[in-house]
């Protein structure tokens, strides 16, 4: 059983990248992690990070990737993407489903434009073709957060923003224990990715995208904003959308039907 879950790291021509593989299926499914991937990466979280996808395992190996662990300042998007696609090729990954969420989104979606032939389907969640005065407002923030050396305040209004009003009546209880674990020995890595995000436009390309693509928004984001989901809609020819009410960024851990959405949509 323990077979199914793999903890392992690919060389790249020009540094190394954590990622975790779980299931048996013959098809792949990629999935890209947001900006929390900046605090932490998914190094040895396999068996924590495979739950939601245990009921797909007869028929997908899911493949979950972190950033290039040496990533340096000034990194873009595409560079993070092109890492993406070396990784890909190394392993032997062709033609595979990319699922982005958030800045992972961000990634995946200039993964299917800058190398069309490796991906077969594309599913954007909580993202964003390009940066926006609600993305700038909130980064500054976490950006600030993150200089100061605040674990805690940066955690808290990221939850804030992030889920929704039902979740965080529950949640905020536990706000007192937060900052006390998952603090990284540096924030470089997250503030990194946080200006890549500042940088980053495709939005002129997306009628280039060629693959079936599925986008889900949230209609209470509040860290990229429902009307990104919409725009990428309306510009990704023969693109499928679906807006969770009620729910925001975190939608992806609050909706219950979230995986199974996205696995009859691959399917």
């Amino acid at each position: 059983m323990l077979n199914q879950y793999r903890n392992s790291v690919v060389e790249l021509d020009h540094g190394r990248m954590d990622y975790v593989c779980f299931g048996h299926g013959k098809r792949n499914l990629i999935v890209l992690p947001g900006l929390s991937d900046g605090l932490t990466t998914v190094r040895g979280k396999a068996l924590f990070l495979a739950k939601p996808y245990r009921p797909y395992f007869n028929d997908y190996t899911v493949y979950m990737f972190s950033r290039r662990q040496e990533v340096t300042k000034g990194a873009t998007i595409e560079e993070m993407a092109a890492d993406q696609a070396m990784a890909l090729k190394k392993l032997g990954l062709n033609e595979v489903s990319v699922l982005g969420v958030s800045q992972g989104g961000m990634i995946a979606l200039s993964l299917a434009l800058q190398y069309p032939e490796l991906v077969n389907q594309l599913i954007l969640a909580v993202t964003s073709a390009r940066s926006n005065p609600l993305i700038e407002a909130r980064l500054s923030a976490w950006i600030h957060y993150a200089h100061i050396n605040s674990h805690k305040q940066l955690m808290i209004d990221t939850a804030e923003h992030s889920y929704s009003p039902a979740y965080l009546a529950e949640y905020r209880r536990f706000y007192p224990l937060l900052g006390l674990i998952g603090k990284p020995k540096s924030y470089d890595r997250f503030l990194i990715n946080a200006e890549s995000i500042l940088h980053f436009d495709c939005s002129a390309q997306l009628s280039s995208v060629a693959c079936p693509t599925l986008i889900i928004g949230g209609e209470l984001d509040d860290v990229v904003g429902v009307t990104e989901s919409y725009f990428l809609h309306e510009q990704i020819p023969g693109s499928e959308l679906y807006i969770y009410s009620g729910l925001g960024h975190a939608l992806y851990e609050e909706a219950p039907d979230f995986y199974q959405r996205v696995f009859s949509f691959l399917r």
